[in-house]
């Protein structure tokens, strides 16, 4: 029987709502994972393995693991450390399945990779080792690798994103790395030093699907693309609310759609502009932007969205799920158009994924 199932991180443990492939009704599960601070939720689309990432200063980090679709949990911290007599790895916050391996971002930023299903860890020390990370320093939620896009194809090339030294690239598999910003902003430079080689606060980094390497960045400071893997990257903010924002997330097959929850803007209260709700849609690689509205609150809509609380699914059409800092997870059966709430009075949601099963 065909499955849909939306994977929900929040401070309080993970969730899992499930559904059939029309996606009307929905039965959710959790909190799983011991009500541990869940940062980011994600799946093996081969395996339907479910990753969990999580923790906190007070837990320490480790990932968590279901290999039956959220029935039974096991974690794992072995090897998810930087060595005796180093700063201890905080939390781990972000996931992501590559070609040969599986890959954990944590706190204080560095990443991880697993090639025994997150059984053992080792760290990948190239980046940490980049002459710049001596100067790295903490956006408003810390020193935090929350962003990691391996190519889906090529197991040697991957991207980062950091919180706030910006975008990085590896294309030897991690040994070694190179900044990857130009042409975003850092506002909150001086004015002569607003287009660093690093030091962007960059929140949220998408691949397109068609393997052409194109990037989508929502920064601090802007919304980006990039048609040669971040090595330059171009503004495509105009006819957005807001150049401030956190999540995006890219259609399954479209390169050129992409789904963006602007705020209001990092010194007004990052919620959403006007206090009415709409996720934003470019059909054309963010040329144009249109809002989808229908059946989100458009009034008294004070509430934000974390980095990684929006999510697609591969379903024709294709799903887009979000969650709010309130705790109400939206979804949308039709790329947007109509929306409806399928929870709420959750924990702080944190991260949104998906995973489908034929």
């Amino acid at each position: 029987m065909a499955k849909t199932l939306i994977l929900v991180g929040t401070k309080k443990g993970a969730f899992i709502l499930e559904s059939d492939a029309v996606r009307r009704d929905w039965t959710l599960k959790g909190p799983f994972c011991a009500t541990w601070p869940i940062q980011h939720v994600i799946a093996d689309p081969a395996s339907g393995t479910i990753y969990a990432a999580g923790g906190n200063a007070w837990f320490g980090g480790a990932v968590w693991k279901s290999t039956d679709l959220g029935g039974t949990w096991t974690h794992s911290s072995e090897g998810l450390n930087y060595g005796e007599g180093a700063e201890p790895v905080a939390a781990a916050w972000s996931l992501a399945q590559g070609p040969d391996g599986l890959y954990a971002g944590v706190e204080p930023a560095g990443l991880f990779k697993s090639t025994d299903d997150g059984e053992t860890w080792t760290h990948v020390s190239g980046l940490r080792d980049h002459p710049t990370r001596p100067n790295w320093q903490p956006g408003g939620g810390g020193l935090i690798l929350h962003h990691i896009v391996p190519h889906p194809k090529d197991a040697k090339k991957i991207w980062v994103g950091i919180s706030s030294a910006g975008v990085f690239h590896s294309a030897d598999g991690g040994t070694t790395w190179e900044p990857r910003n130009r042409g975003t902003r850092a506002d909150y430079m001086p004015e002569d030093q607003r287009y660093p080689e690093w030091g962007q606060c960059v929140h949220s980094l998408a691949l397109a699907p068609d393997g052409s390497e194109r990037l989508y960045q929502q920064n601090h400071c802007g919304m980006y693309r990039s048609d040669d893997g971040g090595k330059t990257w171009t503004s495509i903010e105009a006819g957005l609310p807001s150049t401030f924002g956190f999540p995006a997330a890219v259609h399954p097959r479209d390169p050129d759609t992409l789904f963006l929850l602007p705020l209001n803007g990092d010194i007004h209260g990052r919620y959403m502009p006007e206090a009415r709700a709409a996720v934003w849609r470019t059909r054309d690689a963010g040329n144009s932007w249109c809002a989808l509205r229908n059946g989100l609150p458009q009034q008294d809509a004070y509430f934000g969205v974390l980095r990684q609380a929006l999510a697609t699914d591969r379903r024709e059409p294709a799903g887009v799920y979000f969650g709010t800092g309130g705790g109400a997870l939206f979804a949308s059966a039709d790329e947007g158009e109509n929306w409806t709430c399928l929870a709420q009075h959750l924990p702080t949601i944190s991260s949104v994924e998906t995973l489908v099963v034929d």
